[in-house]
């Protein structure tokens, strides 16, 4: 063993220099920021979508459609749907609580009775909308409907 077979132990020096601290360091001065400009001042960062200066793609595209604001959204039911309900369920009187209980719509949503698929059973069906021809199947099977306010 001599002198240069010597190591410092294990965790003892550092690997990175540090930043900034004076010029005879050899990163001091920028601190390795460069000069000037938005990267070298401290605060930084970049926003989501920055090309550089150049026109973002999210500002270069067209924007397009339209949001009615007054739409009213409703969960789409099919008669066959109501017909397994029925059938499972073994009740002639469908509310929009048996709907939920069943777990083919949510406390919050609107449900709007459609006329696909075919009605056996005398039903008395309540729910928010119901499309004509839904309106004629359930009635001409002998049910009725109810129409609910939301």
């Amino acid at each position: 063993m001599n002198l240069s077979n010597i190591t410092p132990a294990a965790g003892s020096t550092r690997t990175n220099k540090r930043l900034g601290r004076g010029v005879a360091s050899g990163k001091g001065g920028t601190s390795t920021r460069g000069h000037k400009g938005a990267k070298s001042r401290s605060g930084y960062s970049r926003k989501i979508g920055f090309e550089g200066g150049q026109m973002p793609l999210q500002r270069r595209l067209p924007k397009f459609g339209f949001n009615p604001i007054n739409r009213v959204e409703y969960k789409a039911v099919n008669l066959s749907s109501l017909q397994l309900l029925a059938d499972e369920k073994k009740e002639s009187v469908l509310t929009i609580q048996t709907m939920i209980n069943a777990g083919i719509i949510t406390k919050k949503q609107l449900v709007k009775i459609l006329a696909k698929g075919t009605l056996t059973s005398k039903l008395e069906v309540e729910a928010h909308a119901f499309s004509k021809a839904a309106e004629a199947a359930i009635t001409t099977v002998g049910g009725s409907i109810k129409v609910v306010k939301p």
